[in-house]
């Protein structure tokens, strides 16, 4: 086998971590004691305080969640976003090491399949006690994946202007 396909093994490895995280009960991810017990979080009170939405058919807000809970909502959110932006450099890079396909093909193929993944993602989060499955996060999976694509065209055009 050549060795230029280990590279596939970047976004198989990566998908393997996402594919943990979301078979992990929530019990076990939840951040809220930590961030309660290490961090004074005191001033985002009043900001917090006027944070109040729906996500998901529940209320977030700081009666509902408090700070920590605030907090912890935005940096599971930004974890979804983050880890598919990631999720699509991988496959971008996987095939520009093994195939001669011209980069916009790559790039598409590459958000593709990353938005397939979130879709297969969260159907199996849905099976994962005390956890749900959710369109919305499809949808911040897949603008993690946009966002990547975006800053691999405006990488390719800086590039090419040189």
């Amino acid at each position: 086998m050549d060795k230029k396909y280990l590279y596939w093994l970047f976004p198989i490895l990566w998908m393997g971590i996402i594919f943990y995280s979301s078979a992990t009960p929530y019990e076990q991810q939840d951040m809220k004691p930590f961030l309660g017990e290490s961090v004074n979080l005191e001033f985002l009170e009043p900001l917090a305080d006027e944070v109040r939405f729906t996500y998901n058919e529940s209320i977030v807000s700081i009666e509902t969640h408090g700070v920590e809970g605030i907090v912890e909502f935005f940096i599971r959110k930004g974890a979804h976003v983050f880890v598919f932006f990631i999720l699509t450099l991988l496959f971008k890079l996987a095939f520009d090491k093994t195939t001669e396909m011209r980069f916009q093909n790559q790039v598409l193929l590459s958000f593709l399949l990353t938005a397939a993944y979130a879709i297969m993602d969260e159907i199996h989060q849905g099976f994962t006690p005390n956890r749900t499955a959710y369109m919305g996060d499809v949808f911040l999976d897949s603008m993690g994946s946009l966002i990547a694509v975006v800053l691999l065209i405006i990488i390719r055009k800086i590039n090419w202007s040189k």
